[in-house]
């Protein structure tokens, strides 16, 4: 049985929290197997949505998994939630 683990991260404010976001991230690097950033593309160039989903496909243990959970949690402006979806056969 295969199992994936999808994170989704709603991120508030993301001009003042990206920089401990993106520490958190580098920090489990190596448990990121695949990462979609998505933000609403607004008409002018020179402006940017202040709010955006990051999806986060993970590898590791259960036990790592919850640990970033809890860390990205901890990141002001930050929502994080773990699915785990595994195959039936």
């Amino acid at each position: 049985m295969d199992c994936y683990n999808i994170m989704i991260l709603l991120v508030n404010n993301r001009v003042k929290n990206a920089a401990k976001l993106q520490e958190a991230l580098t920090e489990s690097g190596c448990m990121i197997k695949m990462r979609l950033g998505l933000h609403d593309a607004v008409a002018a160039a020179d402006v940017c949505s202040n709010e955006g989903l990051i999806i986060l496909q993970l590898v590791g243990s259960d036990e790592d998994v919850s640990a970033l959970e809890k860390k990205l949690n901890s990141v002001e402006g930050v929502k994080a939630r773990n699915n785990k979806i595994c195959s039936e056969w």
